[in-house]
């Protein structure tokens, strides 16, 4: 099997649940359902790191989920990118551009709502690590990036 990275991708942000800023204080964006219909298989359900922008604005680290979601029961596989950086408002209906360059760990359930906050610093942090690898920082400049 060839490995999936990169894979780029390109969506409209629309509301989510609103729990990734209120109960995790690590809001995200929701990726429209036609980018994740459109999903590779071997981009199964998981934790993953890369890079994206919102519309023409700056590229910023990211780590984001792709799946249900196990610890809130969610029937819909969905794509919510959490951008290393802290924005002043919510962005919905702006164009999100992704690029993942690599996999973190598979989703899995938690016993608490302390220990699924633990598992995302601790993914922030592996992601952070990894997308200081020149591997990885090649991918920050892509022209996927550039306004169109």
């Amino acid at each position: 099997m060839s490995s999936p990275f990169p894979y780029f991708a390109s969506a409209t942000v629309v509301k989510g649940f609103g729990r990734g800023g209120k109960e995790l204080g690590m809001p995200t964006a929701n990726m429209e359902r036609s980018a994740v219909e459109v999903l590779p298989e071997e981009l199964h359900t998981g934790v993953y790191y890369g890079y994206g922008c919102v519309d023409s604005g700056p590229v910023y680290e990211m780590v984001m989920s792709i799946g249900t979601n196990p610890y809130y029961n969610n029937k819909e596989r969905s794509m919510e990118v959490h951008l290393l950086h802290e924005f002043e408002s919510d962005f919905y209906g702006s164009d999100l551009r992704i690029v993942i360059v690599g996999f973190i760990r598979d989703m899995s359930d938690f016993p608490s709502l302390d220990a699924l906050k633990a598992a995302i610093a601790n993914d922030v942090l592996v992601a952070r690590e990894r997308l200081s690898e020149p591997s990885a920082l090649a991918f920050r400049d892509h022209g996927h990036f550039e306004s169109t």
